[in-house]
C-alpha cells in the first residue's frame, strides 16, 4: 500500500532527509550547552590564591571552573599538570573547591552525530549498490518500450517495395489474431523472424507496421539497449524483457541492430564478457526451458553475416526474410506513398522516375521527394515540377552543386575536355548504360561528372559491359592526352575505378585467360602473401591480366576518341558556354559533329 501511495524516489529521498535530521538534531544538542570564556591557566592559580574558586571540572588537560560569583571559564592546563604536580589537587580541597574528573568520552557529544552520519552514509551506499547490481538505478532500468495501439499509425498499406517481406510477416500477424487456424492443423508459428537488407530498404518500417496492424501488445527495444559496462544489467534486461512479454497472452517483440548484441562469441579478450552473457541470456530466453507460447521474436539486422551461429538456428530465428532494394514497380509505388503530402504538378510521370532511379532504397527515394519539394520552395513554386525531381536526382546522385568553387579558365578547359571525352565514349559504345547529363560544375569531391542512367534494374555484368566501363574511364584521360597534351591527376578517381573493375573481373568473374577460378575472397584487400593461397607466380600473372585489361579499355577509348574529335571538340565548347548538358543535348552534338 505504501509503495502505490509513494513513489521509490520520494521514498528515497524521505529517508535520506530523515537521516541527515537526526545527524543535525544529535550534532546541536552536543553544542547546546553554555558557551564559557576561554582564560590563560594563570588566571585559574590567582582566582585559587584569592579564595574566589567555588567549582574545578577536570576533562584531561581542559579545565572549566565556576567562580564563588556564578562567572564560569575555561582554561587549558600544562601538560599532565594535575597528575604530576602533587599540591594542586591538596590545595583544591583545603580552600573547600569542588573538584569533579570527567573522561573524554562522556564530554565527546559529537561522537553520536558522527555515528549517525556513518550509518546514514553506509546504509545510502549500500542501498545504491543493491540498486546497481539489480538494475534499478533509472539510468540502468530495461529500456523497452511498447507500443500504444491507439498511436501506431504505421499499417501495411505504408509499406512498398518488400512485397515478399510483407507476406512473412503478415502471416505472423494473421496467427496472432486468429491462433486456432493454425493450431487446428497441428501447425506453429516461427518463434523469429530475421529481417535482413542494407541500410534504408525498410526493415524498421516493417517492424512499425506490425506494430500497427497486430493486435497484440508489442514490445520494441534496440540492440544497445541491452549492451552496457556495469556486469550483469544485460542479461538482466533480456530477462525482464521476456519477463514482460509473458505476462500477455500473445506477445510481439521487436529488437532492432540485433548485431550489436547477438556478434559472434569467440576469442579470449574479458571484455566482451558482459555481451557475451547478454547473448547467452537471449538465447536461453528464445529457446531454453521457460515456455514461450504466444511470443515472436523479430529482428532486424543489415550485418548477419556476424550474427552468432546459435541465433540463426530453427527454433530460434527460424525464417530469415531479405528485404532488398526495390524494383522499378516497388520504386513506383514507394514514390506514390512519399508523394501523398507533396503538391505534385500534373505532368509527373512516377513511374518514369522510378526508371531512371535504379538501386535507389525505399529512404532514397523518400529523400529524393523531400529534396524536390525544398527545390520547389526555393524557387517560389507551389507544387512540385519535373525540374526540382531532376535537380533532386542529380544531387543525391552526383552530390552538391558547389558554385562557390572557383577554377581558373585552364582547369575549366582541362575539366571540360576530360568530361567530353568520358560523354563521347558512353554515348558511342553499345554496350554501355545511356547518357543522363554531363556538367563541369564541382559537385561534392569531384569537378566534373559524367552520369548514366540504366534503362531498367541489373542484376548481373556482362563482360561486354565491363570492357565498355573501363574504355569510358579512361575516355577522360585520353582526352586530355589527345587534345590538350597533358595529363592532370583529375583522372585519380577514374584509373582507381578501373583498376579495381579489372581486378574483380580476373580474381572474381573469371573473366580473364586465367581461367574460372577465385582468386580471393570478394570484399577482401588483395592480398600476394601466404594467407592469400595464390603463389607468387599467380600473383604476378594475375597483375599482368588487370594491366591487360585497364589497356585493352585505354586502346578503345583512344580509338573512338580520335575518330570523334569533331564531336569531343564541340561538347566541351558547349559544356565551358552552358557548363550542363542533358542527354537530348548530348544526341544532339553527337549527330551534329558526325
Amino acid at each position: 500500500m505504501f509503495g502505490r501511495k509513494w513513489s521509490r524516489r520520494a521514498i528515497i529521498g524521505s529517508a535520506v532527509a530523515v537521516l541527515v535530521l537526526i545527524a543535525a538534531v544529535a550534532l546541536l544538542r552536543s553544542r547546546s550547552g553554555v558557551q564559557v570564556a576561554q582564560v590563560p591557566f594563570s588566571d585559574l592559580l590567582r582566582h585559587l590564591d584569592r579564595g574566589a574558586l567555588a567549582e574545578v571540572v577536570v576533562n584531561g588537560d581542559t579545565l572549566d571552573f565556576k567562580l564563588r560569583s556564578g562567572e564560569a571559564f575555561r582554561t587549558t592546563a600544562p601538560a599532565n599538570y594535575v597528575t604530576s604536580n602533587a599540591a594542586f589537587v591538596p590545595e583544591l580541597a583545603r580552600r573547600n573547591v569542588r573538584l569533579d574528573v570527567r573522561t573524554a568520552s562522556e564530554q565527546s557529544a559529537y561522537s553520536y552525530g558522527a555515528l549517525v552520519l556513518g550509518v546514514g552514509f553506509v546504509g545510502l551506499l549500500g542501498f545504491t549498490l543493491y540498486r546497481v547490481t539489480t538494475g534499478r538505478i533509472p539510468a540502468l532500468e530495461s529500456k523497452t518500450r511498447e507500443a500504444d495501439p491507439e498511436t501506431a499509425t504505421v499499417t501495411f498499406d505504408d509499406v512498398a517495395g518488400v512485397d515478399e517481406a510483407k507476406a512473412e510477416v503478415k502471416e505472423i500477424v494473421d496467427f496472432l489474431r486468429e491462433p486456432e487456424r493454425f493450431s487446428a492443423i497441428g501447425g506453429r508459428i516461427p518463434k523469429g523472424v530475421l529481417l535482413v537488407g542494407p541500410p534504408g530498404t525498410g526493415k524498421t518500417l516493417l517492424a512499425r507496421s506490425i506494430a500497427g496492424e497486430a493486435k497484440a501488445p508489442f514490445l520494441f527495444a534496440s540492440g544497445s539497449d541491452f549492451v552496457e559496462m556495469y556486469a550483469g544489467v544485460g542479461a538482466s534486461r533480456i530477462r525482464k524483457l521476456f519477463r514482460d512479454a509473458r505476462r500477455h497472452p500473445s506477445c510481439i517483440v521487436f529488437i532492432d541492430e540485433l548485431d550489436a548484441v547477438g556478434r559472434s562469441r569467440g576469442g579470449n579478450s574479458l571484455s566482451h564478457e558482459e555481451r557475451e552473457q547478454t547473448l547467452n541470456q537471449l538465447l536461453v530466453e528464445m529457446d531454453g526451458f521457460a515456455p514461450n507460447q504466444g511470443i515472436v521474436i523479430i529482428a532486424a539486422t543489415n550485418r548477419p553475416d556476424i550474427l552468432d551461429p546459435a541465433l540463426l538456428r530453427p527454433g530460434r530465428f527460424d525464417r530469415q526474410v531479405t528485404v532488398g532494394a526495390p524494383d522499378v514497380k516497388g520504386r513506383e509505388q514507394i514514390l506514390k506513398i512519399h508523394s501523398k503530402k507533396v503538391a505534385l504538378d500534373t505532368d509527373i510521370d512516377l513511374r518514369q522516375i522510378a526508371r531512371g532511379t535504379p538501386g535507389f532504397s525505399g529512404a532514397d527515394l523518400a529523400n529524393l521527394i523531400n529534396e524536390a519539394a525544398l527545390f520547389a520552395v526555393r524557387s517560389g513554386r507551389q507544387v512540385v515540377t519535373n525540374e526540382d525531381l531532376d535537380q533532386a536526382r542529380d544531387k543525391v546522385l552526383m552530390g552538391v552543386e558547389r558554385k562557390s568553387l572557383a577554377m581558373s579558365e585552364h582547369e575549366r578547359i582541362t575539366c571540360a575536355y576530360h568530361e567530353a571525352g568520358h560523354a563521347v565514349v558512353a554515348a558511342l559504345l553499345p554496350d554501355a548504360d545511356p547518357l543522363h547529363k554531363v556538367t563541369i560544375v564541382p559537385r561534392g569531391r569531384a569537378l566534373g561528372v559524367t552520369m548514366q542512367l540504366p534503362e531498367g534494374d541489373r542484376y548481373t555484368h556482362t563482360r561486354e559491359f565491363l570492357d565498355a566501363q573501363l574504355a569510358i574511364l579512361m575516355g577522360g584521360r585520353v582526352a586530355e592526352e589527345l587534345f590538350l597534351r597533358q595529363m592532370t591527376s583529375g583522372a585519380g578517381n577514374d584509373i582507381e575505378r578501373a583498376t579495381d573493375i579489372a581486378r574483380r573481373m580476373v580474381c572474381e568473374f573469371g573473366m580473364s585467360t586465367l581461367g574460372p577460378l577465385a582468386y580471393r575472397t570478394p570484399g577482401n584487400p588483395w592480398e600476394t602473401d601466404r594467407g592469400a593461397g595464390i603463389s607468387e607466380a599467380t600473383a604476378q600473372r594475375v597483375d599482368e591480366e588487370v594491366h591487360e585489361l585497364v589497356m585493352r579499355g585505354y586502346e578503345t577509348a583512344r580509338q573512338v576518341v580520335a575518330k570523334n574529335r569533331a564531336a569531343v571538340r564541340a561538347m566541351a565548347e558547349e559544356l565551358l558556354a552552358v557548363e550542363s548538358l542533358d542527354a537530348d543535348a548530348i544526341k544532339t552534338i553527337i549527330a551534329n559533329a558526325a
